[in-house]
């Protein structure tokens, strides 16, 4: 059995208004994120440093690493929000 539909929307503005008001709650997720790009190139770097030449799979965790640390920044920023903010005030 499924839940109604308004207790789900509800449960999830909930979690959504909390990550958007709590700037630590923000600082912490976005952070963890950033460290995870920076764990996944470095292990693609020390790969590199052997002398392997690039792979395709090299290439893919590179530019994984490259997306979590870019996920990570906007989970910081909050670009959405700012955005809104900022049309409000117009």
């Amino acid at each position: 059995m499924s839940a109604p539909t308004g207790e789900t929307d509800s449960l999830q503005s909930k979690s959504r208004q909390l990550l958007e008001s709590c700037w630590s709650c923000r600082l912490i997720s976005g952070a963890g994120l950033m460290l995870s790009g920076a764990y996944v190139f470095n292990a693609a770097r020390k790969i590199m440093r052997t002398g392997v030449l690039m792979t395709p799979g090299l290439v893919a965790q590179i530019t994984f690493a490259g997306c979590l640390t870019a996920w990570g920044m906007v989970v910081i920023a909050n670009p959405v929000k700012n955005s809104q903010d900022a049309f409000k005030s117009v």
